[in-house]
């Protein structure tokens, strides 16, 4: 089975939100970067997650929240815009963050979900999990599949560890 196939079964996707999301941010001109989870699938033995975390240009990100509320529903968050649509498990978060603008530069196509897509440099990807781990206001469980996620990408680079804090390297060990 194909990668695609088998994801969009997991999350249900009936309503083929990925292809829609995906072919609306092409039509509308939207640079973008996979980042999260999918980011680290794109260099590492992929998980099975049911989210897809983007970064945005900041230039594009006016256009893009307005492109998104005219089709989906979306949630603004202090430092994301989660997308969703009925019919389809997929969960889209949009950062909006500054600090991930950055990745959308460095982004390289890649292979994601057996589609071809932008995808933050590995080193982006890994800060971006980075971050993620040391941020107290997430959920523990999330913060604990980060530093999982951040364990993965140093299997595959182990050149990039010395870019992990101490205190998130002993948490790993």
């Amino acid at each position: 089975m194909q990668a695609l196939t088998f994801w969009k079964l997991v999350i249900m996707d009936k309503a083929n939100f990925l292809t829609e999301i995906i072919d609306l941010l092409n039509t509308e001109g939207i640079h973008y970067a996979v980042i999260g989870g999918q980011g680290v699938n794109a260099y590492a033995e992929p998980f099975v997650s049911l989210d897809l975390d983007l970064a945005i240009a900041v230039e594009d990100l006016e256009r893009v929240e307005t492109a998104l509320r005219a089709r989906f529903k979306a949630q603004r968050f202090p430092h994301s815009l989660n997308i969703s649509q009925s019919d389809s498990e997929l969960r889209v978060q949009i950062q909006t963050d500054p600090r991930y603008a950055v990745f959308v530069e460095r982004a390289q196509t890649r292979e994601v979900l057996g589609l071809s897509l932008p995808v933050a440099d590995v080193r982006d990807v890994l800060q971006g999990k980075i971050w993620a781990a040391q941020d107290s206001e997430r959920r523990p469980s999330k913060r604990q599949k980060d530093l999982a996620d951040i364990s993965r990408l140093l299997e595959q680079y182990p050149e990039l560890r010395e870019l992990v804090p101490i205190d998130l390297l002993n948490r790993l060990l």
